[in-house]
């Protein structure tokens, strides 16, 4: 039995770890579900079906007619009135006119007065209508939806939906995707549309459109997509309803946070993700759902194929043409219109046919990682490694089958990544890992010192063998923890041995730094590096080497970004950042694993909330975050709180603080000047007095930019324009719970 176990226990270990980071939702291993689909949607398109939805295309031919964009405001008008003529259900634009037309009469006779125009020429273009103005007329008497774009840049103007929203359960404000800012129309066009809708396509990680946002938010206001504003109008629908997850009957998988379910509007209703997309079923091309402009505007059409053609008919009209395209990546096209994906989109809605993950999926891929790798776990010991191999591709084989058969006869994604994962996972590790565990002895352990411990912690070690005796001891600890931003999508950039050489770039600076602030470096976690001081060796300046080594770190960093890309034959993806988190408190620190394998390392509460504050410096934007008890040990240097926040897997509220700068900058009356303020905010913001938090804010909006705090005070604007809005509870106490580690 004891035999049995020890042979198993790699496999074990494996498929736990695969199980965890099913429960994680890993990216890189997301990506690969959704490539998998991607396989499907190309093997099995969604079949075409000719449903009341055409497309307009501004294409090459009608620029080579018509002239260069942008057309005066009058084609565009001309064009409607022609789709208006035909009896067009709805015209929805995915072009944003957003700057008054430069070809209208009254603006070159403007542009005229400057120059030696005769004054009868200029009363003569002044005497003409404006562009603008007959377009937006020609747009009241037809039932057009007009598109805005949502941007994440500074808020300078907010949209208003035309379309009433109710919502069945809580507001799902959290799950739907924000923004800060819109592009709209001019406003008499916007006034004189029926409707209006976001153009905005946000893809995942890799940039490919797998699904379209049916709603988004702009501050505390939610917005309908293009399509979705389109199919309410053809309907003559008045409002839009979204069912949330506390409000539909459905759970939300054990989420604090209300989450879409589905939106309903007329007689259509659609299942949506939790952050109200549609899932994108996409048919291959079809040359008979776009219709060029040319062949409206020339009248080649006569009167009987325009009622043919747009008659009833919700028309998406886009832009095409070279050098106007709105292009986008999507799982069978490389380049695909936007405005393309609006149409399938409102296809999909009047068809009923949609891509669906169903509430139980995440239930049944996680029952299929057990099930599956705990049925290798015991077999694959009796059986043997040849007959297991053959078992592990059955079973990976079933289980992609299986999601095939779900895709196509259900249109259900379920994800086989996982599944086939656990089976590789637990197979790999008792057929090839067991075979090195007499190998980690005295030779692998002194590797390990000599390649990633400090040279005194080597010496003290060689000196005294006895220390390699398992336990630990409990000291008061300065704890380090570093890791790379968009480490991800820097290894995409580079071939894989450029990864290892720009890590190795990367971490031996860094890595000298550290030593010679008298850290001890514990490991290296992918690019991320632990590090802590007061250990093997007394430190008495702990703290301070902590600081200026995060410090020194910083600047080193700034050397590399603007060296390395002028060398020849080195790796650099270009402007590389990093956030450190920084914490002191007791930690248990000693040789720790098992009788095969040791590792000089520390545990406890303090190491855990070091790598929670290193997390928070993505949210907050800072490069340097550290805890409380930290900050309480260096009042010499430049500091300021940031949050009270009760990160994952913590009920006690840790106020965390950015290390701005050393002793010289905290001597600065500019900078104290600054903290004190900043202070200041967040003793109003905790104090409920939101008037006094914004004044502070404002002021201060230069001094947070110049010290690295604009994103921190953006935070802050948008919790108090929420909490001003609707008031908090009672017990309400200023603490941020983090959702993500």
């Amino acid at each position: 039995m004891l035999d049995w176990t020890r042979t198993a226990l790699p496999g074990a270990v494996a498929l736990l770890a695969v199980f965890l980071l099913q429960l994680a939702g890993t990216s890189s291993l997301t990506r690969i579900g959704q490539l998998v689909f991607d396989a499907y949607a190309r093997a099995q398109p969604r079949a075409y079906q000719d449903v009341p939805v055409r497309i307009v295309d501004i294409d090459e031919g009608s620029i080579q007619r018509y002239g260069q964009w942008p057309w005066p405001r009058t084609d565009i008008a001309r064009l409607m009135q022609k789709l208006g003529e035909a009896g067009a259900a709805v015209i929805a634009l995915d072009i944003v006119f957003s700057e008054p037309d430069r070809t209208s009469p009254p603006r070159i006779a403007d542009r005229l007065k400057s120059t030696s125009a005769s004054p009868a020429l200029l009363a003569a273009l002044q005497g003409f209508p404006d562009n603008d103005a007959e377009l937006a007329a020609t747009m009241r008497d037809l039932p057009v939806v007009a598109g805005f774009f949502l941007t994440n840049e500074p808020r300078r103007v907010q949209a208003r939906p035309k379309a009433g929203f109710a919502i069945s359960g809580t507001s799902p404000d959290r799950a739907l995707p924000a923004y800060r800012n819109a592009i709209l129309p001019l406003p008499a066009l916007d006034r004189a549309a029926i409707g209006n809708g976001s153009l905005t396509l946000g893809g995942d990680g890799d940039g490919i459109v797998r699904k379209a946002p049916l709603l988004a938010r702009q501050g505390d206001q939610i917005l309908p997509s293009l399509s979705l504003e389109a199919l309410r109008v053809a309907q003559g629908a008045g409002s839009i309803i979204v069912k949330t997850s506390d409000g539909s009957g459905s759970f939300g998988g054990g989420r604090k946070d209300s989450e879409v379910v589905s939106i309903k509007v007329g007689d259509f209703e659609v299942p949506t993700t939790r952050a109200g997309e549609l899932w994108m079923y996409f048919t291959a091309p079809r040359p008979e759902r776009v219709v060029p402009a040319w062949k409206i505007l020339s009248g080649d059409l006569s009167q009987a194929e325009m009622a043919r053609l747009f008659g009833g008919q919700i028309v998406f009209v886009g832009a095409g043409a070279i050098g106007l395209r709105d292009l986008v990546s999507t799982p069978t096209q490389d380049r695909e219109l936007g405005v393309m994906v609006h149409a399938q989109a409102a296809e999909q809605m009047l068809l009923g046919q949609f891509l669906t993950r169903p509430d139980w999926s995440d239930g049944l891929e996680r029952v299929l990682v057990l099930v599956l790798g705990v049925l290798l776990l015991f077999l694959l010991p009796r059986i043997g490694a040849a007959r297991g191999a053959a078992l592990g591709l059955l079973l990976a084989g079933g289980t992609l089958a299986g999601s095939w058969f779900a895709f196509q006869r259900a249109h259900f994604l379920l994800d086989p990544t996982y599944p086939m994962l656990a089976i590789l996972g637990v197979y790999v590790t008792q057929t090839v890992l067991t075979y090195y565990r007499e190998e980690r002895r005295r030779s692998y352990i002194h590797r390990a010192f000599d390649r990633y411990l400090s040279p005194e912690l080597v010496k003290r070690i060689a000196a005294d063998p006895g220390q390699l005796e398992l336990g630990g001891e409990e000291r008061q600890m300065t704890v380090l923890f570093c890791d790379i931003r968009s480490f991800s999508r820097i290894s995409e950039k580079l071939a894989p041995r450029d990864v290892i050489r720009f890590l190795i770039n990367f971490l031996t600076p860094m890595c000298d730094i550290l030593l010679a602030k008298r850290a001890t470096i514990d490991k290296f976690i992918g690019d991320a590096i632990l590090a802590f001081w007061n250990a093997p060796l007394d430190d008495p300046e702990q703290h301070e080497n902590a600081a200026r080594a995060a410090l020194a770190m910083l600047a080193r960093l700034d050397a590399l970004n603007r060296e390395m890309p002028a060398r020849t034959g080195q790796p650099w993806p270009g402007e590389v950042r990093i956030g450190i988190g920084l914490n002191a408190g007791p930690c248990c620190v000693g040789n720790m694993g098992s009788a095969q394998r040791l590792s000089y390392s520390l545990i406890g509460d303090t190491v855990n909330l070091t790598s929670r504050i290193e997390g928070l410096t993505k949210f907050y934007g800072v490069p340097i975050a550290m805890g409380q008890t930290l900050r309480e040990r260096i009042p010499q240097f430049a500091t300021v709180a940031i949050d009270l926040v009760q990160v994952v897997g913590r009920d006690t509220p840790e106020e965390v603080s950015a290390l701005i700068g050393d002793e010289q900058l905290e001597q600065d009356s500019v900078f104290r000047q600054f903290a004190q303020a900043h202070q200041a905010m967040l003793d109003a913001y905790r104090g409920r007095d939101w008037s006094a938090a914004i004044e502070l804010l404002d002021t201060q909006a230069a001094a947070a930019r110049k010290f690295g705090l604009d994103t921190v005070h953006g935070i802050y604007r948008t919790r108090i324009a929420q909490l001003a809005a609707s008031s908090p509870p009672a017990d309400w106490n200023g603490v941020y719970v983090a959702t993500e580690k």
